[in-house]
């Protein structure tokens, strides 16, 4: 929960001054203590929850004229049902966040506009429709109860609210992704995309792993548009990518080497690993040393080459976890290739490396419940020209 939303907003600090106890929660808007008709004459107290549009913690017009309820159906006097602004069918109480679930969908725009200019004003109007029965049997039955306030408390990793997922009603589901170590081994092409998708996630450590400095030539296959000075300053990689996303979250740890055989225990308490590193005898010691701790990883690899005045190839990506890992040592590649090596182009393409990245996170995401996973494998492979994905699944 943070406090500095309200502190930041003039319509939310008005309704904090004139007493509503509002707090903001996981990219929600929560007006607590609403009196309202359970019965024809009993009074409780109940919470409003509004999708909050916010910009650098302000907050901006709401997104709509919607809001939820949380608690029994409110009722007019003589304990008629409100149902005027009850969106029909009733829903199943469903989850908002991992601690606020909702039991009533509202809908009920202010006339003659289509949508509220404020929060103020959408929480106000939602309040006094609410409201207005119980204090018509209790005077002093009011949403304005001017609670403690207490200090700023935020362990969010996100330096702003993440509005996006509160917006599209999935905070629950992306809770379901607050892992405590994630390793990026490797950000040349496909590493600094994954780090981009994963740097969205409530996750606390995203732990990068790379020695090499940051080069004009990774300016072009990498996120973001690096500037000539800060290609000019040839920073490590690590250093290059953690300064840009330690401006949207907290808790990514660049560490200027490669994984080798004697710093392979920074990976052992790590909750998952992405390999995005090149084939060789290091390599197979990572993936023994992971799959000996139980530790899941994903391994990419993009095999690209010129052909008659074209570019084709395959994106490989190889996941082991607990309940299948049989299949790494005969589908991800662990040699450099010897002599062949030599006439290797290394041939990365931008959007080659989004949309391997892309596969690697969605199949991450699936792994812990994000995405609905009908296949389950873990072993799949893009086909350039065949615009083909091929799946290998297992019972």
């Amino acid at each position: 929960m943070s406090q500095r939303p309200i502190a930041l907003s003039p319509d939310l600090k008005r309704l904090r001054d004139e007493g509503f106890d509002i707090r903001v929660e996981g990219g929600y808007l929560v007006t607590r203590d609403i009196p309202y008709l359970a019965s024809a004459s009993e009074i409780r107290r109940g919470l409003l929850v509004c999708a909050l549009t916010l910009a650098d913690d302000v907050a901006q017009k709401p997104g709509d004229h919607t809001a939820y309820f949380i608690g029994a159906h409110p009722c007019h006097t003589g304990g008629r049902l409100m149902t005027e602004i009850m969106c029909h069918p009733q829903p199943p109480r469903a989850q908002l966040t991992s601690t606020v679930a909702w039991d009533f969908y509202l809908s009920a725009k202010p006339l003659p506009a289509q949508n509220y200019p404020n929060f103020y004003e959408k929480v106000v109007n939602y309040v006094r429709r609410i409201s207005g029965p119980a204090q018509q049997l209790d005077h002093n039955a009011k949403a304005q109860t001017y609670p403690l306030i207490e200090a700023e408390s935020d362990d969010s990793v996100f330096l702003y609210t993440d509005t996006a997922s509160s917006r599209a009603d999935i905070v629950a589901v992306s809770e379901k992704l607050k892992f405590k170590k994630i390793a990026i081994l490797g950000l040349g092409g496909t590493g600094g995309y994954i780090l981009d998708l994963v740097a969205k996630t409530p996750g606390e450590e995203i732990h990068l792993f790379d020695g090499d400095r940051f080069l004009q030539h990774n300016a072009f296959r990498a996120p973001g548009a690096a500037s000539r000075d800060e290609l000019r300053g040839k920073p490590y990689k690590v250093d290059y990518f953690a300064s840009i996303y330690s401006r949207m979250r907290r808790g990514i740890v660049p560490h200027r080497e490669y994984v080798n055989e004697a710093n392979l225990h920074l990976l052992d308490d790590m909750d998952f690993v992405f390999m995005c590193m090149e084939a060789g005898p290091v390599k197979r010691l990572v993936a023994e040393k992971l799959l000996a701790r139980g530790i899941p990883f994903i391994d990419v690899g993009m095999g690209v080459y010129l052909k008659n005045g074209t570019l084709g190839g395959t994106l490989r990506t190889v996941t082991a976890t607990s309940r299948k890992s049989d299949h790494v040592w005969a589908d991800m590649p662990l040699t450099d290739g010897g002599k062949k090596n030599e006439y290797d182009k290394n041939i990365q393409i931008a959007d080659l490396n989004a949309l391997h990245a892309t596969l690697a996170v969605m199949k991450w995401k699936k792994l812990f419940g994000f995405y609905g996973d009908l296949r389950d494998e873990h072993y799949s492979t893009f086909a350039i020209a065949r615009n083909e994905t091929n799946n290998e699944a297992f019972p």
